[in-house]
């Protein structure tokens, strides 16, 4: 049945067997406990700043002037709301960070001129600028945590309609589940092949043909359209038919970046205006600096961590402590990359003999290119190495080498890149290799070839400096937990 056959006539559908939508309710307190949140948080970034201050040269200050300072931070929380980050749904981790740190920014200048101006510098700018420090760290990891405990109770996140069951609705529901943070929950799809009426795709019921979405936009306010090949005039009568408070219409553009897009009103024509962030010079500086100022100091940091490890390492197995492999950098040039040498000397003939023995073993390798059970790593220190992710420490001097940089796509041996498609490959070398990534944060070992080629894809596609904050802090967060590492 072609798209659309059964649009415009829902008397057709009353007795149709239909299943039912998913259950999922959005509930609207939570925005109040975000809000909450903000809220603590940046009072107590206020008094962890006076105290900052005190430690350095006491301010002179009445509790009237504190209480100011108090009920003027609340702007802050007043107005992430207005920006959208009260509940957040359907902005990304890196949008989210972006206007938290642009709204508070803002906020802090405007109170320092409010004091300037107005007060004649009765409030302390030694308080505000120290509060500052603590209002731009604390809250995003406040506000991550009081949204992964909702994503686990299911009490955050938007219910949507899809509107459409073919690849790219398969693939919005696909991704929905698996990121949750994006905070939109698919509760039904809709669409007008009754083969697939009454039936599960990607755990979300097929309720009926799209006539029937209209009947449900109480439960849904949000409706997304994938259906990419309908024609322009039947997209627009459906449009205008649907009712829902909110349609996103999602084109079939799927090997362009998603983030940073402009929708832009060319005389009557809407255009879509794409900037390729790296390819301005100014955040290719950008990015470098970061290299440099987070990797001199990692590297020197690491130094007695590398020194204990290698000590570990040459009591364990005979052998050198470091280990090294030609990798394919930027631009297709190779490179040595450096790691503390978490396997045995004859490591290559362990795999193969393992993998000859354990035909489970060689499906997992082909699918990931990593064993759970790996014969090759030294007991006790290798493993601890590789879960902590401390034998990738060297990797800092490919950094100040400028052979790398702190946030890319993970350098891969070359048997691991020759399962990937050319394209994919030459995407790969147009950015520098980077000790971690939004694979690895993402999944770390749990991704398979799939996974790896997505998320590189996107963090390639999309990269910023917000984007790049977020993959090292999730970063941290991966390490410690150590969830996925083997």
């Amino acid at each position: 049945m072609s798209v659309g056959t059964c649009l415009y006539r829902p008397s057709a559908t009353a007795s149709l067997p239909a299943a039912d939508l998913l259950h999922f309710e959005e509930r609207t307190w939570s925005r109040w406990l975000f809000l909450a949140a903000d809220v603590g948080i940046l009072e107590l970034s206020l008094l962890l700043g006076l105290l900052l201050r005190q430690t350095v040269l006491p301010p002179t200050i009445t509790l009237r002037q504190l209480a100011g300072m108090a009920i003027g931070i609340l702007l802050a929380p007043f107005s992430l709301w207005l920006v959208g980050l009260y509940p957040g749904t359907c902005l990304g981790p890196a949008e989210r960070l972006r206007r938290r740190t642009y709204v508070t920014l803002a906020v802090f200048a405007a109170l320092t001129v409010w004091d300037n101006i107005v007060l004649r510098g009765m409030w302390s700018r030694g308080v505000l600028l120290s509060a500052l420090v603590f209002a731009l760290t604390l809250p995003p990891l406040v506000e991550a945590a009081v949204r992964g405990f909702l994503i686990r109770r299911r009490w955050w996140g938007t219910p949507v309609i899809l509107l459409g069951a073919g690849e790219t609705g398969r693939a919005l529901a696909r991704i929905f589940r698996e990121e949750p943070q994006v905070g939109l929950v698919p509760v039904g799809f809709f669409d007008d092949d009754p083969r697939k009426w009454g039936s599960d795709l990607e755990g979300v019921p097929v309720v009926g043909p799209v006539a029937m979405a209209k009947q449900h936009r109480r439960l849904a306010r949000l409706a997304l359209v994938a259906m990419p090949s309908l024609p322009q005039k039947r997209l627009c009568e459906m449009l205008s038919t649907l009712g829902f408070a909110r349609t996103i219409i999602v084109p079939d553009l799927s090997g362009i970046q998603s983030q940073w897009v402009t929708a832009r009103d060319l005389g009557g024509y809407l255009g879509l205006e794409i900037r390729k962030n790296l390819l301005i010079r100014k955040n290719w500086m950008l990015k470098r600096a970061m290299d440099y100022l987070l990797g001199v100091p990692g590297l020197l940091a690491s130094l007695p961590l590398i020194a204990a490890a290698a000590f570990w390492i040459k009591r364990r197995s005979p052998g050198p402590v470091f280990y090294s492999q030609e990798r394919i950098g930027l631009n297709g040039k190779r490179i040595q990359v450096w790691k503390l040498r978490t396997m045995h000397m004859d490591s290559d003939r362990l795999l193969q003999a393992h993998l000859l023995s354990d035909g489970l073993a060689r499906i997992e390798w082909n699918s990931y290119f990593k064993l759970r059970n790996d014969p090759r790593i030294i007991p006790g220190v290798g493993h601890f190495l590789r879960r902590s992710s401390l034998d990738e420490l060297p990797q800092f001097w490919n950094i100040v080498k400028g052979e790398m940089g702190l946030v890319g796509p993970r350098p891969f041996p070359d048997y691991h890149l020759a399962e990937f498609p050319a394209d994919f490959r030459e995407l790969r070398c147009s950015v520098l290799p980077g000790l971690t990534g939004l694979w690895q944060v993402a999944r770390r070992s749990d991704g398979d070839l799939r996974v790896q080629q997505s998320l590189d894809t996107y963090l390639i596609r999309n990269w910023s400096l917000w984007l790049e904050i977020y993959v090292l802090a999730r970063t941290v967060r991966s390490v410690l937990g150590k969830s996925g590492a083997y």
